[in-house]
């Protein structure tokens, strides 16, 4: 785990953290979202697509057991997304940095998606 953390967190890349980060569940996503969606879709939008539908599986499972909608990671997943497809489009590259500014990098990326989501929640009202 705390390799995985390391790994993660010290990425080079906003797309590279993900890459690290559960891998298992990054194969699938890959694997059965991503890749069907490459074939029909501009890459980008690939990603931003396989965000939200990683998003609606983890608000279905808080769904399943509240009991009740709670689309919560969806948004939030969204946000993730534009994240990974900047980072690509721009090709930001924090390798070079030590390992802490990566991190922090990864950390202000990581708060900012739930933030951005929680004020979209709120301004839609649900």
């Amino acid at each position: 785990m705390s390799n995985m953390l390391r790994r993660s967190f010290g990425a080079s890349s906003i797309a590279g953290f993900w890459r690290h980060w559960n891998p298992i569940w990054g194969y699938g996503l890959s694997r059965f979202v991503n890749q069907p969606m490459n074939r029909v879709l501009p890459a980008s939008l690939a990603v931003v697509v396989t965000f939200v539908v990683s998003g609606l599986i983890h608000d279905a499972v808080i769904m399943a057991l509240r009991g009740e909608p709670a689309f919560i990671f969806m948004s939030w997943f969204f946000f993730l997304s534009l994240g990974v497809v900047a980072g690509e489009a721009f090709r930001w590259n924090f390798g070079r940095r030590p390992w802490l500014f990566r991190a922090l990098i990864v950390a202000s990326y990581l708060g900012a998606a739930p933030a951005l989501s929680i004020q979209l929640r709120r301004a839609l009202a649900f």
